[in-house]
């Protein structure tokens, strides 16, 4: 037989302790001590439901977002330009009034090609003190896109004019335009030449 020994003072406290910060099993489960079954919990309260509205034959649907573009437009961009030309000059030239005095055809070269093939037709224009030429890009293939990145429609059509405004030929270039639909339309490009001093 076991004897059972009496605490001391300062073991008598620290259980008095332990025992205050202890939680109740009762009480931990959900279960009420004079009760043996365990307490419901409350229904979490739910979101409204967005309320749609009835379907009618003949109603529309909204309209899709735009698809998505790798770069700004060419002709949007060009059009935000400032006119650095005569006003009545570049009236006429966005009419197709203006007969371009020489064109080049980059449709279809490669950019490796096109880019020293267009410096040197802008330099001997500009040479010839001719101020209105005419550059065909083309509008680009459209291709199946067959990967995850989307590819650009027409790289020439979007990457001479940013070699029109840089050097070498920035200096020599006053006003870059659209081509009139008689020259070309969004496949071509006016190119107004400054006057050599």
């Amino acid at each position: 037989m076991t004897r059972k020994r009496k605490l001391r003072p300062e073991e008598a406290e620290l259980w008095g302790q332990v025992a205050r910060s202890a939680t109740p099993l009762d009480k931990a489960r959900g279960m009420d001590s004079t009760r043996a079954a365990p307490k419901k919990p409350e229904p979490a309260p739910q979101a409204p439901t967005p309320q749609i509205p009835p379907f009618q034959i003949g109603q529309s649907s909204k309209p899709k977002p735009p698809g998505h573009s790798l770069a700004p437009s060419i002709s949007a961009s060009l059009a935000g330009d400032p006119v650095a030309m005569d006003k009545k000059a570049f009236t006429r030239l966005k009419r197709g009034k203006l007969t371009p005095e020489a064109r080049i055809d980059l449709h279809g070269m490669t950019l490796d090609r096109a880019h020293p093939a267009l410096v040197g037709f802008i330099q001997r224009a500009s040479a010839r003190d001719m101020r209105l030429v005419l550059v065909i890009t083309g509008k680009g293939k459209s291709r199946p896109d067959e990967g995850p990145i989307p590819q650009r429609r027409g790289v020439l059509r979007h990457q001479v004019p940013q070699w029109l405004r840089m050097p070498p030929l920035g200096p020599l270039v006053l006003q870059i335009s659209e081509a009139h639909i008689r020259h070309g339309g969004g496949g071509a490009y006016y190119v107004y030449l400054r006057r050599r001093r």
